[in-house]
């Protein structure tokens, strides 16, 4: 297993050079991107060079170290993404279980019809939706901030609902397959009760897709659900880059898309260890 490990790590330097490549590149050749009559080549070895000294550049606008900008927003959008990942587990995949298992019945019909609604609705009409009722007319929640516990309730019942749909649908169309197969027919045969058969058998091998599609849902919040904090008025990564490209903050672009692309790979490193632990098949291949 070690082996496997070691090999995802050393995969993720490569990546991680790319995108560091990639967004330089870019920024170099935008009108007015770097300001520097250096070359290209002299420009990136100096860049590179900084970056593995844990130097990211000060901001063009707030002249404060890039690091120190982003380590502020960070905490945020992770608790963000945390909060409303566990509210998307915790309602999609229960229910794409219960639609796989009484496939083609009405209770299996509402939540398709459901998954489909929470997945094409779009965050900020959803969030503009949850405020008008929780917040202006029944005065329950707050409408925006991120400074006490119930101020993470809406936003993250905006992400979270919107995943869940894509969760449920995951969850039930990988339920499906794995439930026709004769193995599955076999413990049937052999009288072991349905809680034992979908737990142990089922949903074991039916966890490698929807892994996967959850750490890049986790991913893709960690990026910055810009959106959803520009609404709630959350201090996050999406809401800094947002405001560093309207105002063409290089070092903070720069810096900004290098931690999600670093995030990125750390997520993606985790689920291929996950997939280890899963199926015993890719740990016997290291043995």
């Amino acid at each position: 297993m070690h082996k496997y490990v070691f090999r995802r790590l050393l995969m993720m330097a490569p990546v991680l050079v790319g995108v560091i490549f990639v967004i330089f590149t870019l920024l170099y050749i935008a009108p007015g991107g770097m300001g520097s009559d250096q070359p290209f080549l002299a420009q990136f070895a100096t860049y590179v060079g900084r970056v593995f000294q844990l130097d990211l550049g000060h901001s063009f606008v707030t002249r404060r170290p890039v690091l120190t900008e982003l380590s502020f927003a960070l905490p945020n959008t992770a608790r963000l993404a945390v909060i409303s990942l566990a509210v998307a587990i915790v309602v999609g995949i229960p229910i794409g279980i219960l639609c796989a298992i009484r496939h083609n019945s009405a209770l299996d019909n509402i939540a398709s019809v459901f998954g489909l609604v929470a997945f094409s609705v779009p965050n900020f009409w959803l969030g503009i939706m949850l405020i008008m009722l929780f917040s202006v007319n029944l005065g329950l929640l707050p409408v925006a901030g991120s400074s006490t516990p119930l101020h993470w309730v809406l936003p993250s019942l905006t992400i979270g609902l919107s995943l869940s749909g894509e969760f449920m649908r995951f969850t039930r169309s990988s339920m499906l397959e794995v439930i026709r197969q004769d193995y599955i027919r076999t413990a049937w045969a052999k009288g072991q009760t349905e809680s034992l058969i979908i737990v142990k058998h089922a949903l074991k091998n039916a966890l490698i897709p929807l892994v996967t599609v959850i750490g890049l849902s986790f991913g893709g919040l960690m990026a910055g659900a810009i959106l959803v904090e520009e609404i709630f008025a959350i201090h996050g990564v999406g809401g800094i880059m947002l405001t560093a490209i309207r105002t063409r903050d290089v070092p903070v672009v720069q810096g900004g898309v290098l931690i999600i692309a670093l995030l990125f790979s750390l997520i993606n490193l985790l689920v291929d260890i996950l997939y280890g632990f899963i199926d015993p098949r890719i740990r016997a291949q290291y043995k």
